[in-house]
C-alpha cells in the first residue's frame, strides 16, 4: 500500500511555466511542457550559524546528477528577482530584475511568477497531545504571524485526525489571525496523512513556499509513512519546519523524524520546552526566510527520470569555511499524477474543506 501511496504523491520537483511553452496537443487530464525550471532555496551560514548575506550568483555551483547547471534566476532574501542573461559578444552574463509580468528566463518567451515573496502555510497541532499549551501555542503562532515580512501570502491549516484548511492562502493577516484563534482541540494526531494533503496544495505553487507545522506530540494516526511525506516536500521544492513542544529525549522516535524531514527538504527542527522556546522557535524561521538565498536552473538535457541528485557548493578559497542548506534532490514523475494527487490522502485523512483553488 506503501508504494501504491508513493507512486501517487510524488511530483516533480518543477515549475510548469504557461504561454507558449506548453503543446498544442494535451487534454483536460495531462500537461505537457518543453521546458522546466528547478528552483532551490539555499540558506548559507558560518560555523555559528549566522547568516552570510550578499553573495552573488557566481558564488554558487549547482550539479544534477553531477551534470553542471546554470543559474537562471537568483534571489537573495526580500530583494527582488532577478534573471541572468548574455550580454556583449564576449558572453559575459549580466542579471537584470525580473518585474511580475515579465518574460521568461534567458529571453524566453513565457512568465516566471512567483519568484519573489514566499507563500507559508502553517500547520497547527490541535489534537488531545495539545490540550495543556494550546492557547500558549496560539499566541506564539499569532506573533509569528505579525512577524512576518517579505511573505506573499500566508495558509493557516490545523489538524488533529482530520485536516482543516480554516484560512486558504491570503494577504489578509487579520483574516489569518482570525483562523488562528478560532481553532478548537481535537481527538488523535493524523500529523503526516495532513502534512502530505499541506504540501499537496504547496506543490500548486510557484516560488518560494515553506510550510511551518507546530507540533506537540508524535503521530497516532496516519497511514501515510513521514517518509513520502519527505519525498514529495522535496520533489515539489517545499521547505518544512518543524516545531516541537516535546523534549527531543521524551520522544526519540519522533524526534529523529522531524529532524530527518525537515533537513531533507532544506528546512529546520526545533523542540521548544517552554513557550519562550516557542517564541524562538518562530523568530529562527522567520529570520531564515528572510535570508534564504533562491536560484532557479533549466536542467540540462539527463536520460534519468527517476531521483536526480542535487549538490550546490560555494564557488573559491574564501568561501569554503560557509555551510550551505538546501534540498538534495527531486523525482521527476509524469504529471498525469497532479489531477489525482488528492484522492488517495483524502481517503487516508478526512478534509474539513475542498481543496482551495490556487
Amino acid at each position: 500500500m506503501k508504494k501504491s501511496l508513493l507512486s501517487l504523491f510524488l511530483l516533480s520537483s518543477v515549475l510548469f511555466l504557461g504561454g507558449g511553452r506548453r503543446t498544442a496537443a494535451q487534454d483536460d487530464s495531462r500537461i505537457l511542457v518543453n521546458v522546466v525550471l528547478v528552483q532551490l532555496n539555499v540558506a548559507v551560514t558560518d560555523r555559528k550559524g549566522n547568516y552570510i548575506s550578499g553573495l552573488k550568483p557566481e558564488d554558487f555551483a549547482i550539479t544534477e546528477d553531477k551534470i553542471p547547471e546554470r543559474i537562471s534566476t537568483f534571489e537573495e532574501g526580500n530583494e527582488p528577482a532577478r534573471r541572468l542573461v548574455l550580454s556583449g559578444p564576449d558572453g559575459k552574463r549580466v542579471s537584470q530584475v525580473i518585474a511580475p509580468d515579465s518574460s521568461g528566463s534567458d529571453g524566453k518567451s513565457g512568465s516566471l511568477p512567483g519568484l519573489t515573496g514566499a507563500n507559508v502555510f502553517i500547520l497547527f497541532d490541535t489534537s488531545n497531545y495539545m490540550y495543556r499549551g494550546f492557547v500558549f501555542a496560539q499566541d506564539a503562532i499569532a506573533d509569528f504571524i505579525r512577524s512576518l515580512e517579505g511573505v506573499s501570502r500566508l495558509a493557516f491549516y490545523s489538524y488533529s485526525r482530520d485536516l482543516s484548511r480554516a484560512v486558504p492562502l491570503t494577504t489578509d493577516r487579520p483574516t489569518v489571525l482570525r483562523g488562528v484563534r478560532g481553532t478548537v482541540a481535537g481527538d488523535d494526531a493524523a500529523l503526516y496523512n495532513c502534512l502530505l494533503m499541506t504540501v499537496k496544495d504547496a506543490a500548486q505553487l510557484t516560488g518560494r513556499k515553506a510550510i511551518v507545522v507546530f507540533s506537540n506530540g508524535p503521530d497516532n494516526a496516519s497511514l501515510v509513512p513521514p517518509e513520502d511525506v519527505a519525498e514529495l516536500a522535496q520533489s515539489t521544492g517545499t521547505i518544512i519546519y518543524m516545531i516541537s513542544t516535546r523534549d527531543a529525549q521524551a520522544e526519540p522516535v519522533s524526534s529523529a523524524v522531524f529532524e530527518r524531514m525537515s533537513k531533507a527538504t532544506g528546512g529546520k527542527a526545533y523542540f521548544a520546552k517552554s513557550w519562550k522556546d516557542e517564541t524562538d522557535a518562530f523568530a529562527s524561521i522567520r529570520d531564515d526566510l528572510a535570508h534564504l538565498y533562491s536560484l532557479s536552473y533549466y536542467p540540462q538535457p539527463n536520460p534519468n527520470r527517476g531521483w536526480r541528485t542535487i549538490s550546490v557548493k560555494l564557488v573559491g578559497e574564501r568561501l569554503q569555511k560557509y555551510r550551505v542548506r538546501t534540498r538534495d534532490g527531486y523525482r521527476v514523475l509524469k504529471q498525469a499524477q497532479i489531477a489525482s494527487v488528492a484522492a488517495p490522502a483524502a481517503a487516508t485523512s478526512g478534509e474539513s474543506s475542498p481543496t482551495p483553488k490556487q
